[in-house]
């Protein structure tokens, strides 16, 4: 998953523009990502990649770059 489509997946799920979400948005430095913004970023990932990720995988996405790699891994 590009930089690019990492973002857009997070601006869809907190409800924002593209260019309002930092480069380096994590939870716990970015306000917008919260735990209601965390689920609808999963529920995108997973529509996005066509399965379910994993209980395991939901929780090790804290920022743009661990979900690049979720996506890469699939």
């Amino acid at each position: 998953m590009s930089d690019n489509i990492a973002r857009s997946l997070l601006a869809i799920a907190a409800k924002v523009a593209e260019a309002d979400v930092p480069v380096d948005a994590a939870i716990g430095n970015w306000e917008l990502w919260d735990s209601l913004t965390h689920m609808r970023l999963m529920l995108l990932v997973e529509e996005r990649l066509g399965r379910m990720l994993s209980p395991e995988e939901i929780l090790a996405v804290g920022t743009l770059r661990d979900l690049r790699l979720i996506a890469q891994v699939n």
